[in-house]
């Protein structure tokens, strides 16, 4: 019998079992759904586009139409490989603002504010920046099973848009995950030379894997087996069977925002009513069970350059040259992330911490006839900008009891009117930086949303190409009122033996990408269980 069972081999999964596994009194068992992301499409970082949207790899969970965005349905991808979301994302590591951990303590998930989680974010990590000053190293790490990298894919393009978003009153921070997470800089992404950096290869694969740690893979678990309101085990299907498997010492959900709430729900700890709709017997009313979803809202502006872009790049022979260029040096377009540079901003004066991310792409994506995403044939750049804290809050439920029936989920990314004014406030700083000296010499024209929408017709089309981020987090979150799912050591209220520890805990959305925090609550986590487990600090 094992110790303790991970479910879910995502970001906050394989962090959670690689530091729980550093004990080797602790037998682990990390059971993960899908695949091994040990294959080029997940490991090249350009070939991303292949892999989200692609049920190989993705989930592809349909939210439900979205009445603020024109009765949408938008597909929200979801990791179907060990690593989870990190095997198929931007990569982009973001850490976020001291003022949203804090936030997080001021909704009653202590020890989890800024000084708290700083630690396990240095001691994660490992940074390829080398640091210019005592200061530095106070905030970053080196050596932690995390690569972070800067972007081998450079643009004089990029460096532009920095130097214009200083013209624009952007103050340029040495560093977005350092002292000053407030202004511009170049992104740091989940890289190690030049290839994906996965929660899996840094936390499972660094070395031999420890013999006190057991993977399964293609392992889809269908429920907890509890006695009483202990959790002692899991069912989980495996090559067309179902099996159980015990712990001694409990279960950690890590199955992620979307599915842990899922998991919950179908052994009956959740919102009585809705568990009795389904025919569940309630083991435990846990109202908050799926509630409090949250997810970054943004859109994109687009313009035409006439200096060179990764567009131009890969078009013709230069493809051909770019694609020698990473075999031979790991450099060049195929070792792109998503963004290249970001600026966190405020665009309102009375704000405590940047209420927009900007993010830049030297390249531009449009869409074909089928809806997928294509490059754009002549040198383009994007720049994203996303509500960091948006209001709209919505929730993940049951469509039936069927275990492999995907979840329901509701979100109306601008169901708030604040949250449609921030967004197009963010395209209108953006703007504001292409049309710097630095920049605007090198610009052709705005592609989208277009020059000639502003005001209203600017506000209505920043509706209606409304973008999700990705980013959702809050499903089962900590603290110590009435909708709360785990306690500050993340331990679900009411059931003994059970954890829960992925983005589905976060009181609040952080600022900006949210894996980095995803790896940070594994990461942490794991020492919140090994103290229950063990008696052990």
């Amino acid at each position: 019998m094992t110790d303790v069972i991970v479910v879910g081999g995502g970001s906050a999964g394989c962090a959670m079992a690689g530091r729980l596994a550093e004990d080797p009194n602790l037998q682990v068992l990390l059971l993960e759904a899908g695949d091994t992301d040990e294959v080029l499409a997940s490991s090249v970082p350009a070939l991303v586009a292949t892999v989200v949207q692609n049920p190989e790899f993705d989930w592809k969970y349909t939210v439900e139409p979205d009445a603020s965005i024109g009765g949408r349905a938008d597909v929200w991808p979801a990791g179907k490989r060990l690593g989870g979301g990190s095997s198929i994302n931007g990569m982009m590591y973001v850490r976020g603002h001291a003022w949203d951990y804090d936030e997080w303590a001021r909704r009653g998930a202590i020890g989890w504010g800024a000084s708290d989680v700083l630690p396990y974010f240095k001691r994660l990590e490992d940074n390829t920046r080398s640091p210019n000053s005592a200061n530095e190293t106070a905030w970053r790490g080196r050596g932690g099973p995390q690569s972070v990298a800067d972007t081998r894919a450079a643009y004089t393009v990029t460096q532009q848009w920095i130097d214009a978003a200083v013209q624009a009153g952007i103050p340029r921070s040495p560093d977005l995950n350092g002292a000053l997470a407030e202004g511009v800089d170049h992104v740091q992404c989940s890289q190690r030379n030049g290839m994906r950096h996965s929660s899996a290869a840094a936390y499972l694969r660094q070395g031999p894997r420890p013999s006190n740690l057991r993977v399964e893979l293609k392992a889809q678990t269908l429920g907890l087996i509890l006695e009483g309101r202990r959790a002692v085990g899991v069912r989980y299907q495996q090559n067309g069977s179902v099996h159980e498997v015990r712990a001694r010492g409990g279960v950690v959900i890590a199955a992620g925002t979307l599915n842990t709430p899922r998991l919950l729900l179908l052994s009956g700890i959740g919102p009585g009513a809705q568990l009795q709709a389904h025919g569940i017997p309630v083991l435990h009313n846990l109202p908050g069970v799926g509630e409090n979803l949250q997810d970054h809202v943004g859109t994109h502006l687009v313009n035409e350059v006439t200096v060179p872009t990764l567009n131009s790049a890969v078009q013709g022979a230069g493809g051909l040259w770019q694609l020698l260029r990473f075999l031979f040096t790991r450099r060049g377009a195929l070792t792109t992330a998503i963004g290249h540079a970001q600026a966190f901003v405020r665009t309102r004066e009375d704000l405590a911490a940047p209420n927009i991310q900007l993010i830049f792409a030297p390249f531009a994506f449009d869409l074909d006839a089928a809806g997928k995403l294509q490059m754009r044939q002549r040198a383009a750049i994007s720049t994203a900008a996303f509500v960091a804290r948006p209001k709209a809050r919505g929730s993940v439920a049951l469509r039936s009891a069927d275990p492999l029936a995907a979840p329901l989920i509701r979100h109306q990314l601008l169901e708030h009117d604040d949250d449609l004014a921030q967004l197009v406030e963010g395209i209108q700083f953006a703007r504001r930086i292409v049309e710097q000296p630095a920049l605007h010499s090198s610009v052709l024209n705005e592609v989208r949303p277009g020059a000639e929408l502003q005001g209203d017709a600017l506000a209505g089309f920043c509706r209606m190409a409304a973008i999700p981020g990705y980013h959702p987090v809050g499903t089962c979150r900590m603290g110590t009122d009435a909708l709360a799912v785990t306690d500050a050591d993340l331990r679900v209220h009411g059931i003994d033996g059970l954890w829960v520890a992925d983005g589905s805990v976060m009181p609040t959305l952080p600022a900006g990408n949210t894996n980095a925090t995803c790896l940070m609550i594994g990461d942490k986590g794991a020492e919140h269980v090994r103290r229950t487990l063990t008696g052990k600090h």
